[in-house]
């Protein structure tokens, strides 16, 4: 069984800075690929950046050089540093994990499994 309880998130203004983590609790070891996703309501929830068990990582276009996806394996651990935040970035972000890694469906929302709670990230 596998849980994703993430921390972070909150309110900051345009060209501010916020962290987001997530914690992977997974004793049987399932998940490979991790990812954050954002949704804000009535569209589609979107990918954000992914990295696999190679920390190899992906990103949005809309986040590419603004924001950093890394984890710590060890302490299992999942981090996004959301910098120079823009109004568009309002959503609610989620963390999501799966047991495989792949470089074509990285930002997918459809092949991830485990999904945290959610946690509101306000850009004003």
């Amino acid at each position: 069984h596998v849980q994703l309880v993430e921390s972070g998130g909150g309110s900051v203004q345009t060209g501010g800075s916020l962290s987001l983590s997530c914690t992977v609790i997974d004793h049987s070891r399932d998940v490979s690929s991790l990812a954050w996703f954002r949704q804000v309501p009535d569209m589609e929830r979107e990918g954000v950046a992914a990295i696999d068990s190679d920390t190899q990582t992906f990103y949005a276009d809309s986040v590419e050089g603004r924001f950093t996806i890394s984890r710590d394996i060890a302490k299992n651990l999942l981090h996004l540093q959301m910098n120079n935040l823009k109004p568009e970035d309002t959503a609610t972000y989620y963390c999501a994990g799966r047991d495989y890694d792949s470089d074509y469906e990285a930002l997918e929302r459809w092949t991830y499994r485990y999904w945290s709670q959610g946690t509101q990230v306000t850009v004003s």
